[in-house]
């Protein structure tokens, strides 16, 4: 099957036609507030505005399942190229599609009751702006899992930054925050230059920007030199979307200045949607051999320059995480050392091994757990708990519940069994040594390594809590009754999917196996190859 018009899309758009409408909605609703509830009823904008945004989140994952299930395989077997071959309907973009409308959901449940996002002191003035932001994001990380094409990929790429710049600066009051959204906007701009300009040489090389153009015409490229500095520039852009090293620098003031639910999403959501683009761009646009003369390596170059990244940025996150005070600072400097983990899976990718499944994975394991942790901070926020350390002393008295599903969040973190941040890493390090090189054996042992490393500083927060003794007259914590079932509900898989993962194996399987050939096929007959 060819590359459908943009009218024979349209169908299998209407996920992403759903998130726009509910974006209009959200702010048609907020123009007319005053009008239409604020003076009558008395209802706040939190609440409005947040549950238009999560009915629309709901209302997108089941149009998304219906256009799944009314599609006849013998019409669309794996896969369909969209919009002239711009996007990609198929099992690989659809699993993340899921993925950020579970993200976008939770997050938007820690923001109704979180005063951290939301200025409590004028009304709730901002809730409509702020739902309409994350769900405008959520249209974006769409677009980035689902682009073929590099010119769909930036365009993706830039509307979730450009979103995170407003989130991250949210409280306007606030120095940090203003600080934070600097420095994101500082380092993104420089990011996209370099990743602009490696799009710009891949272009010259193979004369399209479609995956499977540039895949044809790299394969047989005059100048591999050019070829793997073209790439290593483009990797500027992802590195900066997943915060690996030495693209990390604004993670933790970004983290630690943007508004603890915004950090929680940008932790997991522009993470993924990155591994998502990288997945696709080094399975379906690069070489896995240089065979033109005068490349730089006998084999294919990719391993390496994704296994150095690896390396040091798992190295680097985990070892800058040690000395933390702030823990929203911590969790930034553990989300650089998860995307070097991450990269492992590429590596083992790249070499032609079964990185892919191992990734999606691990995703979906990080998600539970790392927003689980980071709702646990809100909460206890919210509660007038600071967010440092030391703060969490004596938590373990304070409220027994809360300090058991943090620490539940944090063995995972670690990677500890029999935790599904066990079962991610296993399979990150299984795939690895799939083919067990000399470089693949070093990097499996240096992120158990690693992994030994972050025990020290979450098993610190966890002896915090059950050891040390709380201030004088301090007394129970209590926290919302929505904050304790959602951490219930987040808790439960982090426990079970290191127990019994194999379901949500064979679901990252199908999504492999089901995504990429169809695809690039339309594609290569978009480029004339």
């Amino acid at each position: 099957m060819g590359p459908l018009s943009n009218v024979e899309s349209l169908k299998f758009y209407a996920p992403e036609m759903v998130l726009s409408a509910g974006i209009l909605l959200i702010l048609i609703v907020d123009l007319i507030g005053d009008r239409m509830y604020k003076r009558k009823g008395g209802v706040s904008n939190r609440k409005v505005h947040g549950t238009l945004a999560l009915v629309t989140l709901v209302v997108a994952g089941a149009v998304l399942w219906w256009v799944n299930h009314s599609t006849p395989e013998s019409e669309v077997p794996r896969g369909v190229a969209i919009f002239g071959g711009l996007l990609a309907r198929d099992a690989f973009g659809d699993f993340f599609k899921y993925f950020f409308l579970g993200v976008t959901f939770v997050v938007g449940l820690m923001s109704m009751r979180s005063r951290d996002a939301i200025d409590h002191t004028d009304g709730d003035r901002d809730a409509g702006e702020y739902f309409a932001l994350t769900l405008t994001t959520t249209l974006g990380l769409f677009m980035m899992a689902t682009a073929t094409d590099m010119l769909t990929a930036f365009l993706g790429l830039e509307l979730v930054s450009i979103m995170g710049y407003v989130l991250a600066g949210f409280k306007r009051r606030d120095r940090k925050s203003s600080e934070a959204a600097l420095k994101y906007v500082i380092y993104g701009g420089v990011a996209s230059g370099a990743m602009l300009f490696g799009l710009s040489l891949l272009y010259g090389l193979a004369g399209t920007t479609s995956l499977a153009g540039i895949k044809a015409s790299a394969a047989v490229a005059a100048s591999p030199t050019t070829l793997i500095t073209a790439v290593t520039l483009v990797l500027a852009g992802f590195g900066y979307k997943i915060a690996s090293v030495p693209f990390h620098m604004w993670c933790p003031d970004v983290y630690e200045g943007a508004p603890t639910p915004v950090t929680a999403f940008l932790s997991v959501g522009p993470k993924a949607a990155g591994f998502a683009m990288l997945i696709r761009f080094f399975g379906g646009a690069l070489p896995e051999t240089l065979l033109a003369k005068g490349a730089l390596l006998d084999s294919s170059p990719w391993p390496l320059i994704l296994g150095a990244s690896a390396a040091i940025t798992m190295t680097v996150g985990n070892l800058s995480a040690l000395g933390q005070q702030n823990i929203k600072r911590m969790f930034a400097y553990s989300s650089i050392a998860h995307a070097g983990y991450l990269l492992l899976g590429l590596v083992a990718l790249s070499g032609g091994g079964s990185g892919s499944r191992s990734i999606l994975f691990y995703l979906v394991t990080y998600l539970f757990m790392n927003l689980g942790a980071f709702l646990v901070v809100i909460a206890l926020a919210e509660s007038g708990l600071g967010e440092n350390v030391d703060d969490y002393k004596g938590l373990g008295t304070r409220n027994p519940f809360i300090a058991v599903v943090l620490c539940i969040f944090l063995f995972s973190l670690t990677g500890l069994p029999p935790f599904a941040g066990f079962a991610g890493k296993f399979l990150v390090f299984s795939a690895l040594l799939e083919h067990p090189t000399s470089m693949n054996v070093f990097l499996a042992i240096l992120g158990v390594v690693n992994s030994a490393i972050s025990l020290y500083y979450y098993a610190r927060l966890a002896k915090v809590m059950f050891f040390d003794k709380a201030a004088e007259g301090a007394g129970p914590i209590k926290v919302y009754g929505v904050h304790a079932a959602t951490l219930t509900v987040l808790a439960v898989p982090t426990i079970f999917l290191g127990v019994y993962w194999a379901p949500l194996l064979d679901a990252a399987d199908q999504a492999i196996r089901a995504g990429a050939p169809a695809v690039i096929g339309a594609a290569r007959a978009v480029a004339g190859l």
